[in-house]
């Protein structure tokens, strides 16, 4: 699985033994859900969705303002 971290401006890849859901991954890279956007195979998701090695994971930051 290829997986876009935009924070840090790089692409890690990793390895599945088995589908997991993408909130483990983020506790796993110890990101918080509340932080960011979730993106498998250029469509916007939900934590609960399960990945697999075939997938590609983008997660973008959330920018706020005012």
């Amino acid at each position: 699985m290829e997986i876009y971290l935009e924070k840090q401006n790089k692409t890690i890849t990793k390895k599945l033994e088995n589908p997991i859901q993408l909130n483990k991954l983020l506790k796993e890279l110890k990101i918080s859900i509340e932080s960011v956007i979730l993106i498998k195979n250029n469509e916007i998701t939900l934590e609960d969705e399960l990945i697999n090695n075939e997938d590609k994971i983008k997660i973008l930051s959330v920018v706020s303002g005012g």
